[in-house]
């Protein structure tokens, strides 16, 4: 049923009205591997950062691992953590923004001295939707951080942090001058209601942020298909949630592996109808808007 501003129908109805122009002819079998921080991958599409599997945070890490494919988790305590890091998987640990600093150094630490490839804090968390109070996690308060936070928490790990949540050229700058490696476009599950889709303000951002930023884009992601579209727009990465859920519930470690290669499959199928050769030979102008769906 239809929920009026629901942010994930929203984003999903943008996405259904664009198609993709055919340039087939000349072309050649695309590559979809893409370097990030100084690490190969097999494929741009990564996890969203899922936490509370029943699963455990082992097997689904090792899925995104034995799919080349970088594995993001959220919250959890220093021990979930581990367990994902355990399994090989090159794992973006995603901090909730804790009223109370310590949880979050806590985590930070932990992160560094375990091995985990990046960090992340999901700053769109904080706020309830539709009340004016900040969301309260059991006995866990959140917060919206300062500007000076924002800088303190990354200046305090040597990994490469992303914040998530920025949805405008203002956040992404205030993520950047703070010193993060990028940001996570994401409305958090539509937590705020009537947002834009992330994919929607790619292009601004990018051409506010420079390349030198890494562009990770969240939001009702379903296939190989949908990626290309949002890669075409400017993401450095696009991550996906809700498909990969389902098939850990069923298939374990091989479900999470079978929809990222499904997917990176699908994927290499749009580039090499369009033409791309690589990731980054993605044309945006091989995207238009069906004005007639």
């Amino acid at each position: 049923m239809s929920k009026k501003g629901d942010s994930i129908q929203i984003a999903r109805a943008y996405l259904d009205k664009l198609v993709l122009e055919g340039r087939l002819f000349g072309a050649i079998k695309p590559s979809s591997k893409v370097t990030v921080l100084g690490r190969e991958f097999e494929t741009p599409i990564m996890t969203a950062a899922l936490s509370h599997l029943k699963g455990g945070m082992k097997g689904f890490a090792d899925g995104a691992r034995q799919a080349g494919a970088i594995c993001s988790i959220g919250m959890g305590d220093n021990e979930t953590m581990a367990d994902a890091i355990s399994s090989g998987a090159s794992v973006l640990k995603v901090i909730k923004p804790y009223e109370d600093d310590a949880q979050i150094y806590s985590r930070i630490r932990f992160a560094e001295e375990n091995g985990a490839f990046a960090l992340g804090m999901d700053i769109e968390h904080a706020i309830n939707n539709n009340e004016d109070t900040v969301m309260v996690l059991g006995e866990d308060v959140l917060k919206v951080p300062s500007f000076e936070e924002m800088k303190a928490y990354v200046a305090s790990t040597r990994l490469p942090f992303f914040f998530k949540g920025a949805m405008s050229v203002q956040d992404a700058m205030m993520a950047k001058k703070a010193g993060a490696a990028g940001i996570i476009l994401s409305h958090h599950n539509s937590i705020a209601m009537w947002s834009i889709p992330p994919y929607a303000m790619l292009a601004e951002i990018r051409k506010a942020v420079g390349d030198d930023f890494i562009l990770i884009s969240d939001g009702g992601i379903e296939d190989g298909y949908d990626a290309f579209k949002v890669l075409a727009f400017g993401a450095d990465l696009v991550t996906v949630g809700r498909p990969l859920m389902g098939a850990y519930n069923t298939e374990g470690t091989e479900g999470v592996r079978k929809v990222l290669e499904k997917m990176t499959a699908e994927l290499r199928s749009a580039m090499w109808h369009t033409g791309a050769k690589d990731v980054e030979s993605i044309d945006r102008s091989a995207v238009h808007e069906a004005w007639w769906l």
